[in-house]
């Protein structure tokens, strides 16, 4: 571990902080810190950062409740950036969207990788956007009961396929199950981070009782 004075501010007294989920690593937005923010972050858990705009400190979600949690602060090589992770309350940028980063500029067709978010995109555009011959767009087409019955479907193929201890048709059938349940999402109106934060609930929740499991056990 660093001390916040062996770090490199500019002449400004400001250095660099590149914001990402910690769960899905995606690029929220690139801030700026000086040691007071960066020490008020530190203390409460929060991001807090220094508008060169207003020139004053700024505690991101203090007005919107967008809060962004932290998990780690990370300094590059020459300490003169900052890395932080966060578990985010709601959309990092002022517009309202999850990053600030969502003007495409290049995209390589060779070189995307999968993602979660990436598949959770395109199946929101079948749905804002109707393609023809497109299976997702029938499906919202056809509307929420149909939805629930290919989810029901892949829930029971899952299930027959596990019982027959069929490891690849298994792990086809739950990426079955995981298309469709992306696409009641879409229609119900609920965000990967919706779900992620749920998750991040409950593992907070299961660490506490670990916690208090062991202080029985050892009283």
């Amino acid at each position: 571990m660093i001390n916040v004075k062996e770090l490199k501010f500019d002449e400004k007294g400001l250095i660099p902080a590149i914001v990402y989920n910690a769960v899905t690593k995606k690029i929220l937005t690139l801030a700026y810190m000086n040691e007071e923010s960066l020490n008020i972050s530190l203390e409460k858990g929060l991001t807090c950062f220094f508008s060169r705009s207003r020139q004053k400190l700024w505690l991101k979600g203090e007005t919107s409740g967008n809060y962004q949690h932290i998990v780690s602060v990370t300094a590059d090589c020459d300490k003169d950036a900052l890395a932080v992770a966060v578990i985010p309350d709601g959309p990092a940028c002022h517009l309202g969207t999850e990053s600030c980063f969502e003007n495409p500029l290049f995209q390589s067709q060779e070189m995307t990788e999968f993602s979660y978010d990436g598949l959770f995109e395109l199946i929101k555009g079948r749905k804002t956007n109707k393609k023809e011959g497109s299976y997702t767009t029938y499906l919202f087409e056809k509307g929420l009961d149909k939805i629930l019955k290919k989810v029901g479907e892949e829930c029971t193929e899952v299930v027959i396929a596990a019982k027959d201890k069929d490891k690849k048709e298994t792990v086809y059938e739950i990426a079955d199950l995981c298309y469709h349940v992306m696409v009641l999402m879409v229609e119900a109106g609920i965000s990967i981070d919706d779900i992620t934060k749920e998750l991040a609930s409950r593992h907070v929740i299961d660490h506490k009782v670990k916690q208090e499991k062991m202080a029985s056990d050892n009283a």
